[in-house]
């Protein structure tokens, strides 16, 4: 069985683009339903990503949240998502958001934090949630969405090209090596076409 998040493989940063034009929408299994953030979720927020194995720690997930939401809670009544299932446990999140280092002048709405327990894994949430949350983004005001993610979490890079996205062109370049990897990965057909430029060590 394939590891959600893989550290055996080489890390790179990876950034994918689409617009959200003609978002395909996936049902939530029976029992399921989602619920937006609630003041006093950041602890469940932090206990999901761990179990998903974006954190090794509480403190390094309080980091994380401190980093992107600290100060903006109040955006994320209409941004930040759970999935709840049929016992009340919220056990899947993804947020609608934007760049929060501000580099990224396009506009463009960012998916961030996309995380589903362990222990659902392999249930078919992936999909509706992403989707859930790109229909929001696009229920904002945004036309276009990235996707920042890595190497390590390629099982998820599978499924956001299954959705549709593609490698923004200067990531591509800038992270050769690692749409190779993901490339010799998944075999997917959205890469057999894409124009994968190497940039050369000059020395300099």
């Amino acid at each position: 069985m394939f590891d959600n998040n893989d550290k055996r493989i080489k890390h790179y940063e990876l950034l994918l683009e689409s617009d959200l034009n003609n978002v395909k929408e996936y049902l939530l299994p029976d029992g399921y339903h989602f619920e937006f953030y609630k003041k006093g979720d950041r602890d469940t927020w932090i206990e999901i990503e761990k179990s998903a194995k974006e954190f090794s720690t509480y403190d390094e997930g309080l980091n994380a949240w401190n980093r992107y939401y600290y100060g903006k809670e109040n955006e994320l009544i209409n941004r930040m998502v759970f999935i709840v299932n049929e016992q009340g446990e919220k056990i899947a999140t993804a947020t609608a958001f934007y760049d929060i280092n501000g580099k990224d002048k396009s506009g463009a709405g960012w998916l961030h934090w996309v995380a589903v327990k362990r222990e659902y894994q392999g249930k078919g949430l992936s999909k509706p949630l992403i989707t859930h949350i790109l229909n929001i983004m696009k229920a904002l005001g945004y036309t276009h969405a990235k996707i920042p993610t890595q190497t390590n979490t390629w099982l998820a890079v599978k499924i956001y090209l299954d959705l549709g996205f593609k490698p923004i062109p200067e990531n591509a370049v800038n992270s050769y090596d690692g749409w190779c990897i993901i490339k010799t990965l998944t075999n997917h057909k959205a890469l057999t076409d894409f124009k994968f430029i190497k940039i050369e060590n000059s020395g300099v």
